[in-house]
């Protein structure tokens, strides 16, 4: 008997993959992470690239199957894309971490709710088919040092999306295989996408990847085939990644989303402890910008490579906002100026302007020797900062709020969610949408995408929230 390849066992896995598979915990846990998903969603209405998109999708045209978030309707494939573009546009989005990379788990967000809309499914279908897409990405993730390997975790999400997509879609077991297979092969993703100077594109990257999966999974529906060796095979991934790809599939937990973590501030997630510590050291000593004359970051290699000046390029002259959230320099820079990390300062007005452009080039980020053996066990920070009258102030600082050891709670998310969102919903909006998604489970993907069509997606209300502190 031939034994299944990778692609069938992946499929399998989801294909058997039922409600029961999800613990009480974890049910909690996956309602807070899309409450975070939307609110990080709505937050991203007024970006640029949005209105782009919506002249796009009146161009191209397409059905009207599927809700935008902030209202408006468009095929399914281009829902996957706008509203997967949302929720990572401000860098506030959930993340799973392992000792070789890490990955954004509601990047599978976009295709999975415009698959169960499309498909007219339950809540429960629409959380167990987001279950299926985290537990894959993150178990490939686990195993698999993705980016050290030169590629970008768009590769995992072409599969996870794929399965969850295809599962809402009632493909059968071999369906399920050919859609995996055929969004994978075509979306080997590269991590040069994160070098300087950071384009657009890394934010949207994921949400194509999203669009190619629920097409994907259309199409293995009326029966096209991928190859079924994607691992295996001459030139696969197990040659790409160097190393095979043993997970056990068949486990049939889906708790993954215990282990995911989550922000505060807009930021890649390497540079949550350092703003906490940065914030910290500022109010503890209720300091000024006035008052600071340098700034010293020390931090792991991983988080100096990537938002340091490290390997993916130097960070001294960030104008927008890609450049910006993935840049350390930048971000203790608006901490110390605003008192905050939030969307406003990732406008591209406030990156420029002459007081952050000023004080960005006072700040130092360099490698700790100590902190990379910690990592990513431990994520440790040291922020110095010197005055210029000349005091000294260090503070060293381990994880944040929002990560394993401290994980957010639901009434945290909920306040986070209000404050992201409070400019494009009034309170009883936002109070509905809560409400439904903390009962998901008794309720139609249609009853929510319904109140997401009634945001607005023009600032109309006033921001009153000081943001999470």
């Amino acid at each position: 008997m031939i034994a299944p390849t990778t692609v069938q066992r992946i499929a399998r896995f989801a294909h058997d993959a039922r409600p029961s598979d999800i613990s009480n915990k974890s049910l909690a846990l996956y309602k807070r992470n899309i409450l975070d998903s939307l609110g990080c969603a709505i937050a991203a209405l007024p970006g640029h690239p949005f209105h782009a998109l919506r002249e796009q999708f009146i161009e191209y045209g397409g059905s009207s199957a599927c809700t935008l978030i902030g209202g408006g309707t468009t095929s399914p494939d281009q829902a996957a894309l706008y509203n997967s573009g949302l929720v990572r546009y401000v860098d506030l989005l959930d993340s799973y971490m392992s000792p070789g990379g890490l990955c954004h788990p509601s990047d599978n967000f976009g295709p999975i709710l415009a698959a169960a809309e499309h498909a007219s499914a339950s809540g429960e279908d629409f959380i167990l088919a987001l279950a299926v897409s985290y537990e894959i990405g993150c178990r490939i993730t686990a195993i698999v040092p993705v980016m050290s390997k030169g590629f970008n975790h768009a590769i995992q999400l072409a599969m996870s999306a794929a399965a969850g997509s295809g599962k809402l879609l009632d493909l059968n077991v071999d369906q399920l295989g050919n859609a995996i297979a055929i969004a994978t092969v075509d979306n080997i993703s590269l991590t040069c996408v994160h070098s300087e100077p950071v384009s657009q594109w890394k934010g949207f990257s994921p949400g194509m990847t999203g669009m190619r999966a629920i097409y994907a999974a259309s199409l293995a529906k009326r029966g096209f085939t991928g190859p079924q060796r994607l691992f295996e095979g001459p030139n696969g991934l197990v040659r790409m990644f160097d190393q095979p790809l043993e997970v056990d599939w068949r486990d049939s937990r889906l708790d993954v989303v215990q282990q995911t973590v989550m922000k505060k501030y807009c930021s890649l997630i390497h540079g949550q402890p350092v703003l906490e510590a940065t914030l910290a050291l500022k109010r503890e000593n209720s300091l000024t910008s006035e008052d600071v004359e340098s700034v010293v970051c020390d931090i792991f290699q991983t988080g100096y490579d990537i938002a340091g000046g490290g390997g993916f390029g130097p960070k001294d002259h960030p104008t927008t906002k890609e450049q910006a959230d993935y840049n350390l320099k930048y971000l203790i820079t608006a901490a110390i100026l605003d008192d905050q990390v939030g969307p406003a300062q990732l406008e591209a007005e406030r990156i420029q302007a002459e007081d952050a452009q000023s004080l960005l080039a006072r700040v130092t980020v360099r490698p700790d020797p100590a902190f990379t053996a910690s990592y990513p066990a431990a994520l440790n920070t040291r922020i110095t900062i010197t005055c210029r009258d000349g005091r000294v102030f260090t503070k060293d600082h381990i994880g944040f709020e929002g990560g394993r050891e401290h994980p957010f709670s639901w009434d945290r998310v909920v306040e986070k969610f209000h404050w992201l969102s409070e400019r494009h919903a009034n309170q009883e909006l936002r109070s509905r949408i809560v409400d439904l998604v903390a009962h998901l489970e008794r309720h139609r993907i249609s009853e929510l995408t319904e109140l997401l069509s009634m945001v607005s997606p023009d600032a109309r209300y006033p921001a009153t929230h000081p943001g999470i502190q």
